[in-house]
């Protein structure tokens, strides 16, 4: 039997992935089955592999590597390269890597022991809103003990929210990765539900602990105006360098699209040291080279300037504006995929076509422990217009 592909049900985007009967590995299958893999993943942006907690770092390293033959073959690169444990970065608590296999990152929650993949004792902490956005909620909105969801009115669930939608990307040398592969091994129940509230609008979106929302470049760029599709096809995206480190000081936007602009930005002159040649200048717009497809593709807390089609340059403050207003739509909550996390997932999706953001918060004592893994690309993306375009 074929590896079978089913697209989620009443999801906006996504699929299930049911592998050839025994092949528990899809680093293994062979290349006509890898193919219809391939081609599933451009086309749906999340596949959902089940009962693939065994999966170790190296097969899900090699799985990661499959997805884009000009990405480093050799084991040596993870997708944010070393910047991503700078002691400035805002990634810096985002998890550890695997000794023997370095690209591959253990994300979570708690305390584990030593053992794991022959890792000493880890902390790990699961990134929230509380740290990263400018003004977070109350924490006893967030933090009620509603451990019993099915029972509790939709009033009585605790708040959460997009801690930050972005691409996998250092946006800063190295090009952004075709895929990332995210492994949930210790996952948190589905009894405890969450809510996000949108605070422009006062929309809700109900979703599990610690579920990871997803939504599509292909829908965002569909959702604009033809005036503003045309901007966005001729508009290109220049990023801060380090930018992980240029946003540190600053807070994010409630919706997680963007920073607040306050002036906080750490100054280019006290970064560490960079190149011009090496700032990330990218399309707005990224052409999926299966369907065809534009995907309205940018990291809008990373973004530091927006060329217009004309030329003319948006600076900081105003390129976020811009970046937020092309944005917004597609996070409705009937765009947005949250995968509520059962033992053994591996999702697998399309970076250089969807936006994706962790949710929610963990008491303490309670655990969560992942594997992730992107691999830097041997090549930018680019925009591919049509004739008429």
């Amino acid at each position: 039997m074929p590896v079978k592909i089913t697209p989620l049900e009443n999801k906006p985007l996504g699929a299930k992935v049911t592998l050839p009967e025994g092949c528990t590995d899809p680093s293994t299958l062979n290349e006509e089955d890898f193919q219809t893999l391939y081609n599933a993943l451009l086309t749906h942006l999340v596949l959902v592999i089940p009962g693939m907690e065994n999966l170790t770092p190296k097969s899900q390293w090699k799985l990661t590597t499959m997805f884009d033959s000009s990405c480093d073959q050799t084991g040596k690169s993870y997708g944010h390269g070393k910047e991503f444990r700078h002691a400035q970065s805002v990634l810096r608590k985002d998890g550890t890597a695997i000794p023997d296999q370095p690209q591959v990152q253990v994300l979570g929650q708690g305390t584990f022991p030593p053992g794991h993949y022959g890792l000493d004792e880890i902390t790990l902490t699961h990134p929230t809103h509380f740290t990263f956005h400018k003004d977070p909620l109350p924490e006893e909105k967030c933090f009620n003990k509603n451990t019993g969801a099915k029972d509790a009115s939709n009033d009585d669930l605790e708040l959460t929210r997009y801690y930050r939608w972005h691409i996998d990307s250092a946006l800063y040398k190295l090009s952004p990765p075709v895929c990332t592969t995210l492994l949930g091994i210790h996952v948190p129940p589905h009894n405890r539900l969450q809510k996000i509230v949108y605070e422009d609008n006062g929309d809700e979106l109900n979703l599990t602990q610690g579920a990871t929302c997803f939504v599509s470049g292909a829908n965002a760029f569909d959702l604009l105006s033809d005036e503003d599709k045309e901007l966005a096809l001729h508009s290109t995206v220049v990023y801060a360098p380090h930018p992980y480190i240029f946003i540190s000081p600053a807070g994010a936007t409630a919706d997680g699209l963007t920073m607040v602009s306050e002036g906080k930005e750490m100054a280019l002159d006290k970064l560490p040291e960079w190149e011009e040649k090496y700032v990330k200048k990218l399309p707005l717009v990224w052409t999926n080279p299966v369907t065809k497809k534009q995907h309205l593709q940018v990291h809008g807390c990373c973004i530091y300037q927006l060329i217009l089609p004309d030329g003319s340059v948006l600076e900081l403050e105003e390129a976020r504006k811009k970046a937020h207003k092309l944005m917004r739509p597609a996070i409705d909550p009937q765009h947005v995929y949250a995968h509520s996390w059962d033992k053994g997932d591996l999702c697998i999706f399309f970076n250089r076509g969807v936006w994706h953001s962790v949710t929610g918060q963990f008491d303490e004592g309670e655990k969560r422990l992942m594997h992730q893994c992107n691999i830097a690309s041997g090549n930018d993306p680019v925009t591919i217009l049509s004739p008429e375009e």
